[in-house]
C-alpha cells in the first residue's frame, strides 16, 4: 500500500522490504534501508515493523540516521520540524492504512524549522 501511495505522490520508491510474511530479525532487515539513507543514496526512509520500535532502535544505531517512531500526524510533524528526522518507523500492527497515509504525507511535507533545534541535532550526530 505504501509503495503505491508514495508512487502516486510522485516519489521514487526503493523498496527494501523482505517480500515475505515470514518472521525476520529486524536488525538485519532494516540494514539496507538504513545504510541507503546514511550513505546518501536515499534522502529519507520509512521503516515498517510490528510496533515500529525495534526498527527505530536498530536504525538509530547508525551514524547520520535520525529515526522517529510515529503514531500520529502530530508525532510525524514534530519528528520533522524539530528533529529533522530522515527516517520514520511505523507500527503495522497498530496503525490503520488511512492513518499511515496521513502520517507519511505529513512527515514528507513538513519542513525542518532549524533555529534552536540545530544545536540539539548536532549533539545527536556527535
Amino acid at each position: 500500500m505504501l509503495v503505491s501511495f508514495l508512487s502516486e505522490l510522485g516519489y521514487v520508491v526503493v523498496d527494501f522490504g523482505t517480500g515475505s510474511e515470514e518472521p525476520i530479525d529486524y536488525p538485519d532487515a532494516v540494514g539496507p534501508a538504513v545504510e541507503a539513507v546514511a550513505g546518501g543514496d536515499c534522502s529519507v526512509g520509512i521503516l515498517i515493523g510490528g510496533s515500529g520500535n525495534g526498527e527505530a532502535m536498530a536504525a538509530n544505531r547508525v551514524r547520520g540516521v535520525r529515526c522517529a517512531v510515529c503514531w500520529s500526524e502530530e508525532t510525524a510533524r514534530l519528528a520533522r520540524a524539530h528533529n529533522d528526522a530522515n527516517m520514520i518507523s511505523l507500527g503495522q500492527r497498530l496503525l490503520p492504512e488511512e492513518l499511515v497515509r496521513r502520517i507519511v504525507e505529513t512527515w514528507l511535507s513538513t519542513p525542518f524549522e532549524g533555529g534552536r533545534h540545530v544545536a540539539r541535532i548536532a549533539k545527536l550526530d556527535r
